[in-house]
């Protein structure tokens, strides 16, 4: 596996030795945890930039919700919500910038606007173009693991082989460089409470894939349950649990909200770990 990552721009971002995060800038107002929140154009900008002077290596752009039972937008309000976002934000030197999308037409005009990476909840498999625009643009790609179209799943990791085989075909075939897909399991997809607890405890068997992983489980709802916080701006404590268990699973990227609290996290894992090496 590779300890870099091809992004668009001709860029590169490297996974080792030290973790990577990717904040999280939502600039809609129905997201379950800061929904509303960052709605101006200079709220959005603000944040990013601060989440940039935090430690976050990437800015993770959405505009429309991907919680369970969220409404649905135009492809024009998307780009109305995340273009004026992406083009302030791409002229700050060192901004890595991924768009949360799973519309083909919103990933191209993003890239072309200065985005770097497309993070697609639906792993390549919801519009067939989106592998042939990010192949086009030499992007980077993060493929996201999605149980929500499944009724039963047996076996979790069988569930991801299966779901990435498709995927990793459907990029193989557009021309996608290996260098530029990181995988994500899409904790809180489709699955229940003990799904997520089973995934956390098998994610190092993602490594059969052979690609970089990123962990996504930044106030997800499974450990609202674990913890009792109702509020989701009350999970980043056990957000970085997670965070540190999946460091150590051998997990490279970490997309979260709170960037300075997994970001000191991190550090101790990869600090211990970078002594063992040596």
């Amino acid at each position: 596996m590779k300890n870099f990552w091809s992004i668009g721009h001709n860029k590169t971002i490297s996974l080792h030795p030290s973790s990577v995060l990717m904040g999280i800038l939502n600039v809609t107002p129905d997201s379950f945890s800061d929904g509303g929140e960052h709605n101006s154009l200079q709220e959005a900008v603000s944040f990013g930039q601060k989440m940039m002077d935090d430690g976050a290596s990437i800015i993770d752009i959405g505009g429309e919700s991907t919680r369970p039972g969220f409404d649905t937008v135009t492809i024009k309000e998307e780009q109305n919500r995340v273009l004026p976002v992406v083009e302030k934000l791409a002229g700050k030197e060192g901004a890595f910038l991924s768009i949360d999308t799973y519309h083909a037409e919103t990933a191209q005009i993003a890239l072309k606007a200065g985005a770097h990476i497309i993070n697609d909840i639906w792993g390549l498999q919801r519009e067939p173009e989106m592998a042939e625009i990010i192949a086009s643009e030499r992007a980077g790609v993060v493929i996201m693991h999605n149980s929500r179209d499944r009724d039963v799943l047996t076996d979790i990791i069988e569930d991801q082989k299966f779901f990435f085989d498709k995927s990793l075909e459907l990029a193989k075939k557009s021309g996608i460089a290996d260098d530029a897909i990181v995988l994500d399991p899409g904790f809180g997809f489709g699955l229940n409470f003990h799904d997520n607890l089973v995934l956390l405890n098998r994610a190092s068997e993602l490594h059969m894939f052979g690609f970089p992983l990123l962990a996504a489980t930044s106030r997800k709802r499974f450990l609202g349950t674990l913890t009792g916080q109702q509020d989701a701006k009350m999970r980043d404590i056990a957000t970085t649990a997670t965070s540190v268990l999946l460091r150590q699973a051998g997990f490279s990227i970490f997309r979260v909200h709170n960037v300075i609290m997994n970001k000191d996290a991190l550090a101790v894992v990869d600090g211990v770990e970078g002594v063992a090496c040596n």
